[in-house]
């Protein structure tokens, strides 16, 4: 008897071992933009397998800004998206694109304005009767005025350039202009370029002036949401991970990053995904939950896309948001 127990045993065993593993599911995640030191986490959590344990077989593509790829997700080229939550908002209550954010990642906007030290531009108020750069529709200009009535500052007294994104920098190390928007967390390899000018380029963050609003997140279809709850929960107990491993390694996070994106140098990673923790790991963060919203700071994030995109404020903001299925 005993050994009829034992080979049913084994012969249980040996099926269940000749049993396929569970099929993994493939998943696109599209970026918001080019693969900078600024998305290190993501493609070094792909490479460690934080998706990969999840039962999630996760791939990466560039973006070309949050509109495109808010675009994409609707369409359901991708399953999964990173943009900036005005993005979000706005298709949402202009079009009724069915999107949502799913996981905040910064706790507040990297937008700021780069200037010269050797200009002598301190503050916001010294941008008075100065040349700003600028690209047709940039969400810098859109915030700008609430920014400077926070400030000081007359917004009427300084002039805009419009220029080509890819020119910016070069305008303003050469000072053709006096300042130009960039996100903060770009500061590190720009300023490099500038000091090879024999120039040094310091940051004026929008937030220094109280303007705290939500920017980069997670995104997710509607559609994604309801039918596969399960996914989307595995997907963000996928980028928890990744976000916390490259937080705490971030030399190794760069390392596995240029493995995959040649064209980034590793020191610039470094330097922007150095720059990147400090709007995702916060205080902010840690009172609220790594990727979720306080009521406020949403309530004016949204009061600011609004204001600057001239939506109905009176639209429920809350439609572009679901933070339930999160860890």
């Amino acid at each position: 008897m005993m050994r009829h127990c034992i080979a049913a045993g084994l012969f249980a065993l040996a099926a269940f071992a000749a049993q396929p593993a569970r099929a993994q599911d493939r998943v696109l995640l599209q970026l918001d933009w080019i693969p900078t030191g600024e998305h290190a986490a993501y493609f070094a959590g792909a490479a460690r397998g934080a998706w990969r344990e999840q039962g999630i077989e996760l791939s990466l593509t560039r973006g070309y800004g949050s509109g495109d790829t808010v675009n994409k997700v609707a369409a359901g080229t991708a399953a999964f998206g990173v943009a900036d939550i005005s993005a979000v908002m706005a298709a949402r209550a202009r079009q009724n694109t069915p999107v949502r954010a799913i996981m905040q990642i910064y706790t507040h906007s990297p937008h700021s304005l780069f200037v010269l030290r050797s200009s002598g531009i301190t503050n916001f108020r010294g941008l008075e009767g100065r040349r700003i750069g600028i690209t047709p529709g940039n969400s810098h200009r859109l915030y700008f005025p609430e920014v400077a009535r926070r400030a000081g500052t007359d917004p009427d007294r300084i002039t805009w350039v419009n220029t080509d994104a890819s020119a910016m920098a070069a305008l303003l190390i050469s000072r053709r202009l006096d300042a130009a928007p960039f996100f903060a967390i770009h500061h590190y390899y720009q300023n490099k370029a500038a000091q090879r000018a024999g120039e040094e380029i310091v940051v004026l963050p929008f937030v220094e002036t109280g303007f705290a609003i939500y920017a980069t997140t997670l995104m997710a279809t509607d559609e994604t949401i309801q039918r596969n709850p399960d996914l989307v929960r595995r997907f963000l107990r996928g980028a928890t991970n990744a976000l916390t491993w490259a937080n705490e390694n971030q030399e190794e996070a760069c390392r596995l990053h240029v493995q995959r994106n040649r064209e980034v140098e590793l020191d610039d990673c470094q330097g922007s995904l150095r720059a990147t923790m400090t709007y995702v790991f916060t205080d902010h963060a840690r009172q609220t939950g790594l990727g979720r919203q306080d009521p406020e700071r949403l309530r004016f994030t949204w009061e600011q896309v609004a204001a600057s995109q001239q939506i109905d404020p009176a639209w429920d903001y809350r439609q572009a948001v679901d933070t339930s299925l999160l860890p």
